[in-house]
Formats: C-alpha cells, structure tokens, sequence
C-alpha cells in the first residue's frame, strides 16, 4: 500500500484546499473507506480464494464480461500506470538527491531490474519483498519521529476555519479524496495473489484488514509531520513532499539522503505490483483459450509471458506519459471496479445465502454502505470535474469489451 501517493499526493490536494483540518480529515476518510473496502473484500476473498482480484470476483459475483473488463484494465493499466507513476517517483526523487538531470533512465532500469527479480524462485521475491517494506515502514517512522522531534509547529492549526463546512460538500475536496484514495490503492492487493498464500481463507483477511489499518494511521501521521514541517506555500503543487519537508527537517544534504531514501523505499510498492499484475493476466489466460500465452509459467511457476508484457507497458508509460496525468487517468476506473465487488457482498447475500463464509463483514451493512457512498459521491464529481480522464477510462473498458466479443466465452466453469 505504501508507494508514490503519500509522497506526491499532497502537494496536488494543496492547490486548491489549504485548510489543515480538510488535508487531515481527507487522510482519515480515505482510511475510513479503505479499511471499510477491506473488510468487504475479506468476505469474498475467504469465500471464493482464487488469484486474479477483481477479475475473478466480478466474474464469479456478477458475470464473465465484468470480470473481464476489470481483468483487462489490471492488464493494460490497472498495474502498469501506479508502477509506472512509482517508478517516476523513485527516478524524480533519486534524480532531485543526486544532482542527476534525467532521471527517466533509473525508473526504466529499476523497471527491469525488479522484473527480473520476479522471473525467479518465488522464494527471493518474497525476501525481497519484505526487505525492503520492512525498510520503508522503519524509514516512515524515523521520519515521522524526526519532524515533530526537530521542527517548529510552522503555525500548524488543526482547528476548522469558517469555510471549511463548504470545502466538505464541494468539488475540490470529492477530487482530492480521489487523490487520497489513490494513495491507499494496495489494501486489496492480496487478492490479486491468493492463490499462492498459504491458508488464504485465515491469512488473506487479516493480511488486508491488519494492513490496512496500520497504513492508515501511518498515513495520519506522515502528512501530519508534513504539514508541521514546511509551510504550505512550500509544499503546494509539488510532486517530491518527503524531500522538501526532510529539508526542512534536516538541512538541504539531510533533505537529499531522505529523498534518496524515500526513492529506495518505494523499490518495495513496484515490486508488490509488478508481482501481482501478472496473476490477473495468468489467471485469465487459463479461463480464456485465445489467451491462454499469458497463463504460460516458467520453471519456477512464474508466468513469464505476463510479466514482460507488463514490464513493456510500463516502460511505454514511463516514455509517454506525465504523472498526474497517469494518475487522475486510472483512478475513476479502479474506484468503479472495487465498488461493485464492494456491492457484490450484498448481492451474494441474496443470491446465495446459505454459501459457507469464513469471513463475514463485521458490522454490515455499515462498512458497505460507508464504501460504496463515499466511492459513489467520488465518481459523480470526478466525471463532472475531470470529463476528459474519466472519458479516457470509459475508452479504454470500450476497447476491452471488444477483446472480449473476440475471445469468446470461458472454458472453466464459474464456481
């Protein structure tokens, strides 16, 4: 979960809200609906523990063709866009520390190298996995510590200001809530991979529900300690948050050793997506003849072809595309899919009421209507405010839904 939105994101949410108390209260509710969306995943998940995320659970909850759509968007963009956007975020972080002037090359080479990592024994990647999460997780913390050890309150005021009742219910706050919730992207990551965790039915809900919720109060806390040391004017509108609020921290070298740091960190958030992103197409290249290469595994049951299909994506992204625009291009489709698996607990209730579930949602319906509202009330601003991405995004399901007529129906039989 942990990647490029909590280091870049709040530079683009200070553009138009500069109020405190809104920043926070976004990061609260972004974890509100995260950890919400987790807890609904939990129950499909234990219910039906296959790899492939939305792809197999909109297939099984709600039909072939939305399973296939949101299969296809994990494909083309789902993955290859947030790695491509964290590659660009490692580059422009180590780049801004080392003085480089071009630093597109190192995200492309770090492409390749962790896709290299991951053609190999599923033990290493695991090692490397967690390496360099533990890592980030202990470098977030330092940090956190460091800025309310070192710094001044830079007049930090958490108290709500006279307009902010209308910032809540308008455009401006729905758009960075999108932003907020980009930055959780990750809570449902497990899914993607069940097929390969041991007793997934136990192990999977705890590994989205338990993680999500440390995030969340991570999250809190970071652009907490981000607020507190740089002022607003110093963070508005720019992409490397962590290294100038380091700076302010620490002086300008102990600024770039951060940056450089906070680059190195954000090597685990591309690996756990460039490992997930290819079971989706795997698992889809098994139900689909017509695709049925990208099911092809290596000796270490790895499938090979997916993965470097994957990795030239993101290097085309790397190439072509800016971040911002990456990222307000795939959000509205993510959200779209997770809200209608979100959906789906309430549509296998009906439909299905007797199935055994391992997990059930604590508390329902309360964690999905809380998802499903907040996701909704997105939606409806993003396609009014950001018509030209949103259009991108309902293209790009077009373009799937044409695949899909042409690969014809499944061979395996839904469950």
């Amino acid at each position: 979960m942990i990647g490029t939105g909590v280091f870049t994101s709040l530079g683009f949410q200070l553009i138009s809200i500069q109020s405190e108390f809104v920043i926070m209260l976004l990061w609260i509710c972004g974890g509100i609906i995260a950890i919400s969306g987790a807890l609904c995943y939990a129950e499909l998940c234990a219910m039906m523990p296959r790899s492939g995320g939305e792809y197999h659970l909109l297939r099984e909850t709600w039909h072939p063709a939305l399973g296939f759509l949101a299969g296809w968007v994990s494909i083309t963009v789902g993955f290859s866009a947030p790695v491509a956007i964290a590659a660009k975020a490692l580059g422009f972080y180590a780049g801004e520390a080392l003085g480089i002037a071009q630093p597109g090359w190192i995200s492309i080479a770090v492409v390749v190298l962790v896709t290299a990592i991951h053609l190999g024994h599923l033990r290493y990647t695991s090692r490397f996995q967690i390496t360099f999460t533990a890592f980030k997780i202990i470098l977030i913390i330092v940090l956190i510590v460091a800025i309310f050890i070192l710094t001044r309150s830079n007049n930090l005021s958490l108290s709500p200001r006279e307009n902010d009742l209308q910032t809540l219910f308008g455009a401006d706050f729905a758009v960075s809530l999108l932003y907020v919730t980009y930055s959780y992207t990750g809570w449902n990551a497990a899914a993607y991979i069940a097929g390969e965790i041991r007793n997934p039915q136990r192990n999977l809900p705890l590994a989205m529900i338990i993680g999500t919720i440390i995030v969340t109060v991570l999250y809190v806390l970071l652009n907490l300690a981000f607020l507190k040391a740089a002022p607003i004017d110093a963070l508005k509108g720019q992409e490397d948050i962590g290294r100038i609020a380091a700076i302010h921290t620490f002086g300008t070298r102990g600024g770039n050793l951060m940056g450089l740091l906070i680059a190195l960190g954000l090597l685990s958030s591309i690996s756990s997506m460039i490992w997930a992103g290819p079971r989706v197409a795997a698992v889809m290249g098994e139900d689909y003849p017509k695709l049925h290469p990208l099911a092809k595994r290596n000796r270490y049951h790895i499938p090979w072809i997916a993965l470097l299909v994957q990795a030239a994506i993101i290097i085309i992204l790397c190439l072509t595309v800016d971040l911002d625009q990456l990222m307000r291009y795939i959000q509205a489709i993510l959200t779209l899919s997770s809200l209608l698996v979100v959906i789906g607990v309430f549509h296998l209730r009906r439909k299905r009421p007797d199935a055994i579930r391992p997990v059930r949602v604590p508390l329902y319906p309360l964690p999905l209507i809380l998802f499903a509202g907040m996701n909704a009330y997105m939606l409806i601003y993003y396609l009014v405010n950001k018509t030209t991405e949103s259009l991108l995004g309902f293209l790009t399901l077009a373009l799937g839904y044409i695949v899909y007529r042409y690969t014809g129906k499944t061979q395996s039989p839904r469950i």
